[in-house]
């Protein structure tokens, strides 16, 4: 079997993670967060998004915190942008990539967005237009590629369906999430191939929640079907709404270990990046949810 030689993260903390922290963290604390992940050796960061401030208030701070960032040569710099609205907002803060988003339930997306998938990437299309012509990069979140929290297990015709959708309105690049965190290796296996038909090996990155602890070995059964591309969460920050319980994103610090055990390249400092998982729990008041974190932390007391 040959797998990837090099992987590529992309932290989803800053944006993902921190968006259901009911505690309001301040902006000083997120852009702090951006350059430590920086400095460890990330060259792709999700920062924050373009909503509306009633729906996730932790955003509300967004152009504040695109504006303190210290940029740094080499590394991308995204934002989450829902419609038209969001993304004209986004524009000033310059980022280097917006990211749009649907669902393969048709359940999910009617219960969160009030429409049908089809509709719901339609009001993506002029997002992707005014991207490209800006000469951004479009990134589409796939969620629910493997199971929903109301329609149960996703087919994998129903993710090919979603990939069709995106690359029809000029995606560049696709994540398959697994959302509610309830895939297996093979289940995963199904759904990357579903989206295998439509975008290549390198514009697909794996996206998975370890609600029941399973999002390690979904990434390596995705390793070797060729994907290198993750998104991944310092700290393991961010909880899944639909899912009581759910541990939400697999920890970036843990997935790193696991490649750099395997002799798969990163480019990122493990020990930096437990620094800066510390430095954010901290800031929130409890212990990283990264196992390799803790150990290591506990090593280092020794």
């Amino acid at each position: 079997m040959t797998l990837p030689q090099r992987v590529k993260l992309v932290d989803v903390g800053p944006r993902d993670g921190l968006q259901n922290e009911k505690q309001p963290v301040p902006a000083a604390v997120k852009i702090e967060l951006v350059h430590r992940l920086q400095d460890a050796g990330l060259s792709e960061i999700e920062v924050t998004s373009f909503v509306s401030p009633k729906w996730v208030p932790q955003m509300a701070d967004n152009a504040e915190v695109m504006a303190g960032i210290v940029r740094k040569s080499g590394v991308r710099y995204s934002v989450l942008t829902p419609n038209m609205q969001g993304f004209d907002a986004a524009v000033a803060s310059r980022p280097d990539e917006v990211v749009v988003f649907g669902s393969a339930s048709e359940a999910f997306s009617l219960k969160n967005i009030n429409c049908s998938i089809a509709q719901s990437i339609e009001r993506f299309r002029p997002v992707v237009l005014a991207a490209k012509a800006l000469g951004m990069t479009v990134r589409g979140a796939m969620s629910c590629t493997v199971g929903c929290p109301y329609e149960g297990e996703i087919a994998p015709h129903r993710v090919a369906y979603l990939a069709g959708l995106m690359k029809d309105i000029g995606v560049d690049h696709v994540g398959v999430s697994d959302t509610i965190g309830v895939g297996t290796p093979l289940k995963v296996q199904r759904a990357l191939e579903a989206t295998l038909q439509h975008y290549d090996v390198d514009h697909i990155s794996g996206h998975y929640h370890d609600t029941y602890g399973q999002a390690l070995a979904n990434t390596l059964a995705s390793l070797e079907l060729g994907i290198w591309n993750f998104d991944t969460s310092v700290a393991g920050l961010g909880g899944c709404p639909y899912a009581k319980g759910a541990t939400g994103n697999v920890a970036t610090e843990d997935v790193v270990y696991m490649l750099h055990g395997m002799g798969i390249e990163t480019g990122i400092d493990l020990d930096k990046l437990i620094d800066a998982g510390n430095f954010i729990s901290e800031a929130l008041g409890r212990k990283p949810l990264s196992r390799a974190a803790n150990a290591l932390l506990a090593k280092r007391l020794g």
